[in-house]
């Protein structure tokens, strides 16, 4: 019996994306300990449950099929329901508002174009092409986090953990190859391939400045990044 590798990558593309869901979780265990969100943005878990959720639609029968692709993102919006979930409940008022207003015009653009391209495009092509452009070009924006410019300026990687980095490696080369195997799918192929070289640079940059003094210290006060990732298979 031949061996399904396209199976295998897609299982093991699915562990390491829930590993990467899993890894905001310290940041809102310390929002829930001191009931306050302090310096986080909600953001970050909006812009991945827009894109869990544009990944959910193109897994789906009537765009490209692709079951695991729907699996993984499904729990991503779940995942990211419950931790925005949780920054509403202890975000000051204004903050609150802010996340709220952030999150219904997600919602709305969301079910637009999802409600455009299926009811006003028949062609399961065209709609693959579409939605395809959605997730590749949103998952490459994605990848344009401040994460690696903040760590050349400030010399450190206190808000760049090493597992992070390479959790996010392995999820962007493994999604890659899943992309590779069979029939090519371009859609999940340059995102990831591109994470694949996000996470390399990410590394990199933690191999050279591990040990090196912060050159900024009030940088990384005030600069609060949450220890999550946006990466795109998340896809």
């Amino acid at each position: 019996m031949a061996i399904n590798f396209k199976l295998i990558l897609g299982i093991i593309g699915n562990i390491i994306s829930m590993c990467l869901f899993a890894s905001p979780m310290p940041t809102f265990w310390d929002i829930i300990q001191k009931r306050d969100v302090q310096r986080y943005s909600a953001i970050p878990y909006v812009c991945t449950l827009l894109n869990c959720m544009l990944w959910v639609v193109y897994g789906l029968p009537d765009v490209s099929l692709q079951i695991l692709v729907v699996t993984i993102n499904l729990s991503g919006c779940l995942i990211e329901l419950m931790y925005i979930s949780i920054y509403l409940v202890y975000a000051p008022k204004k903050t609150q508002t802010k996340a709220l207003k952030l999150m219904g015009a997600t919602m709305v653009s969301f079910i637009l174009v999802v409600v455009i391209v299926l009811k006003v495009v028949h062609d399961k092509h065209r709609r693959k092409l579409i939605i395809g452009v959605f997730c590749a070009v949103f998952s490459v924006g994605m990848y344009a986090s401040p994460l690696t410019g903040m760590v050349i300026r400030t010399r450190s990687v206190e808000f760049m953990p090493f597992l992070l980095s390479l959790f996010n490696f392995m999820n962007g080369l493994v999604w890659f190859g899943y992309a590779f195997v069979g029939h090519i799918d371009i859609f999940i192929m340059i995102p990831n391939g591109l994470g694949a070289l996000s996470g390399t640079a990410q590394l990199l940059l933690f191999f050279i400045y591990r040990n090196a003094p912060p050159k900024n210290q009030l940088t990384l006060i005030d600069l609060k990044f949450p220890n999550t990732s946006t990466n795109s298979l998340l896809i």
